[in-house]
């Protein structure tokens, strides 16, 4: 029996049971961590692909797994998509902004960044325009930014770093003058960004210990007990006087949350206690 299915409770549908068994072998053959994504999160993205593949039942889709293996790849793409912008959420970089000015004061130019579930990159290039923003003429060459994302696609997109207009409606227009030519960013920008494969779920932090951790709107596609787990990660993986940002609807909860002091709770700012 899966280990979603509680031993209180009744014995699944025949179709709850067919998922089940889908999302096993999906983990099994293919390393994708189903077990810990949200059932609804899940079966919304295998939703998507079996649509696109004209198949109807969780079954038919197992079967077609079996026969395209290409298939597994498109799948796991639809289940780790994320959308994003550069500067999305404005209010949030602005309130980050004064914390990055600290650590790059109190670290003399050392800062050591995580962005934890990139996506296409328009995260991890926000914080190096920031950190670029905030060093002034000073030298970049103490800091670094680890990109990590499970999705080939969008480490793909971060690696190529070319953005449409759309991508920018949220960035100031000066800062993107200063910051970008022709929709990719200039080579001060890219120099920060180290882009590299990772799985949160199943692989340690890539270069710890981090003054700054940025994990926004990843961590709610989990199940609780993985959710848990990640935040457990995020501290172990920060150096005293870091810094957590999480997503505006995430909340920190569990052991980690005793280790951190929440310093803006609307924009979920923590930091660990130097």
């Amino acid at each position: 029996m899966s280990s979603r299915q509680d031993s209180a409770s009744p014995p699944p549908s025949p179709p709850e049971r067919a998922f089940l068994a889908l999302t096993e072998k999906i983990s099994r053959e293919r390393g994708g961590s189903c077990e810990s994504y949200k059932d609804k999160c899940l079966k919304r993205r295998i939703a998507v692909r079996m649509r696109a593949r004209g198949v109807h039942t969780y079954e038919e889709y197992g079967k077609l797994l079996d026969q395209d293996a290409h298939e597994y790849q498109d799948l796991l793409d639809a289940i780790t998509i994320n959308v994003t912008k550069f500067y999305r959420n404005p209010e949030t970089w602005n309130a980050l902004r004064p914390h990055l000015a600290a650590l790059w004061a109190a670290r003399g130019g050392r800062l050591r960044i995580w962005s934890a579930g990139c996506a296409s990159g328009e995260e991890p290039y926000t914080i190096a325009v920031l950190v670029a923003a905030i060093a002034g003429g000073d030298s970049l060459e103490h800091a670094f930014i680890d990109a990590t994302d499970v999705d080939r696609l969008s480490l793909e997109r971060t690696r190529q770093a070319q953005y449409p207009d759309s991508a920018f409606t949220e960035m100031p227009a000066d800062v993107k003058r200063r910051y970008f030519s022709g929709g990719a960013p200039v080579a001060a920008i890219r120099g920060l960004v180290d882009v590299r494969p990772h799985d949160l779920m199943r692989e340690p932090p890539p270069r710890a210990p981090y003054d700054l951790i940025v994990c926004r709107n990843v961590v709610i596609y989990f199940e609780r007990q993985a959710q848990e787990r990640l935040f457990r990660v995020f501290v172990d993986a920060l150096a005293p006087g870091g810094v957590l940002l999480l997503g505006k609807v995430e909340t920190l909860f569990g052991p980690a949350r005793e280790r951190l002091t929440l310093v803006d709770p609307r924009e979920r700012i923590y930091t660990k206690p130097a």
